[in-house]
């Protein structure tokens, strides 16, 4: 290896996938390696042999669970809104024409002890057994002002803020014109602006709308019950299809390559990667935590369960597909609780099976207990799974040692906080911003 590369890539998660196809694109020099002989670390997408071995060591799955290579158990499960950054992101790159994306079928509320469809439109808001006759009343001007103001709002636009400066004004200020009580505010700000606490409350408003007028056209983009989308065979797919964009540039991807040791020269400074007695020397490394764990901190931890079922969530008018968000008030916590559940319908486990996750950013060190609000939503499970991971971020100086470390994933069932660190990166990395300005209607999801 005695080529000098722009960029060599560490890890074949998500975040690095992405960034590596990015940085291809833009005719960098890349080499990509990963210790493991598959694509996708911490977010790679298991079958069930696999799954077997990591959680229960070496004994094979029960025969009545069906075939191995029918399922693909994602490690980090999230949904995509369909409007989002991710989805811009995959069409910026033209990643798309290796995908195939299905809308999901429901995005639900846990709220008073029971599951609620989170209201798409200002008439399903008024049907909504979240609210009482007269919340609904004053639900409704804001649902009406939600679907209508929020959609035409337009930060450059002083003529489409209604009066509001909305970088001053927060958002309790904001919903406080309505009169809402804090049960409503509460599916809001969790199920519809996906806030991971209550912080949102007293921060200025503009974020919270912009979060909600996505929610918004992600809703209307497919017509569906939600505003997710999925890949079909599961999220694997994603950094499999950024690892063939950057070769279709010109990348190098190299697995099962041990140990990667980053080297530094004496200022301190990135100047390589050895593997097996190799040395590939580069100006800068892009990794996950665990290349350089002498360059990160520990932030924190999640708590999941993987359970596989032969039935959807209850409580979710059969659907194939949910997203449930229990919001950390509803529970008595301090961070919010996520059930996602995908099924063959989605190509990710035999007929008739369906994988159901909980996860939440880890309060205790029991999960099975911390976990209970939400696997008891779940009803009867063939087989369940639990499990802790800690989460780490970069404390680092990249101007000073030439090394991009990304954050850990957390919690959340969707992607938006884990593609503003690969931008952020990005952005780190090349001084540029990726421009998210594209025609969505380059992305399409199948129906049913």
């Amino acid at each position: 290896m005695d080529e000098e590369y722009d960029v060599i890539v560490l890890g074949t998660g998500l975040k690095e996938c992405i960034l590596s196809g990015l940085l291809s694109v833009d005719g960098l020099k890349v080499l990509h390696m990963d210790r493991n002989d598959y694509y996708g670390g911490e977010s790679s997408s298991l079958n069930l042999n696999q799954l077997w071995k990591r959680f229960r060591g070496n004994d094979s799955p029960p025969a009545h669970l069906g075939s191995s290579r029918d399922y693909n158990v994602d490690m980090i499960p999230k949904f995509m809104m369909a409007n989002g950054t991710l989805v811009r992101v995959l069409i910026h790159t033209d990643v798309t024409k290796y995908l195939y994306f299905k809308a999901v079928d429901g995005s639900y509320v846990f709220n008073k002890g029971k599951v609620h469809k989170v209201p798409a439109t200002d008439m399903e808001a008024l049907k909504s057994p979240l609210m009482g006759i007269f919340e609904k009343r004053r639900a409704r001007k804001f649902f009406i002002y939600f679907f209508i103001y929020v959609q035409d709002y337009d930060e450059n636009d002083p003529k489409t803020h209604d009066g509001f400066d909305l970088t001053r004004v927060t958002t309790r200020e904001l919903v406080s014109k309505y009169g809402l009580d804090d049960n409503t505010l509460d599916f809001i700000g969790h199920a519809i602006a996906l806030h991971r606490d209550d912080r949102y409350l007293n921060e200025p408003a503009l974020d919270t709308v912009k979060r909600m007028k996505l929610y918004a056209e992600s809703v209307a983009r497919f017509q569906g019950g939600s505003p997710y989308i999925y890949p079909l065979y599961g999220l694997g797919e994603l950094p499999q299809a950024f690892a063939r964009l950057s070769a279709v540039y010109g990348g190098t991807c190299m697995l099962n390559k041990p140990e990667c040791k980053v080297e530094f020269n004496e200022e301190g400074k990135v100047i390589g990667v050895t593997s097996e007695g190799e040395t590939a020397r580069c100006k800068k490394v892009v990794c996950d935590p665990s290349y350089l764990p002498n360059k990160v901190r520990k932030v924190g931890k999640v708590a999941r369960a993987i359970a596989i079922m032969s039935h959807p969530i209850p409580n979710t008018n059969d659907s194939h597909s949910v997203q449930v968000i229990l919001p950390q008030k509803q529970l008595g916590r301090i961070s919010d609780m996520y059930l996602f559940c995908c099924s063959y319908s989605h190509n990710v486990a035999p007929k008739g099976k369906f994988i159901a996750f909980v996860s939440t950013e880890a309060e205790t060190d029991n999960p099975e207990t911390e976990l209970k609000p939400g696997t008891d939503l779940l009803g009867p499970v063939d087989e369940i799974f639990y499990d802790m991971y800690d989460r780490y971020e970069p404390v680092n100086e990249p101007t000073l040692d030439n090394c991009f470390i990304s954050t850990s994933y957390d919690a959340t069932t969707h992607f938006e906080s884990t593609v503003i660190d690969v931008l952020n990166m990005y952005t780190l990395i090349t001084g540029k911003v990726v421009d998210l300005s594209v025609d969505l209607s380059a992305a399409s999801a199948a129906e049913e």
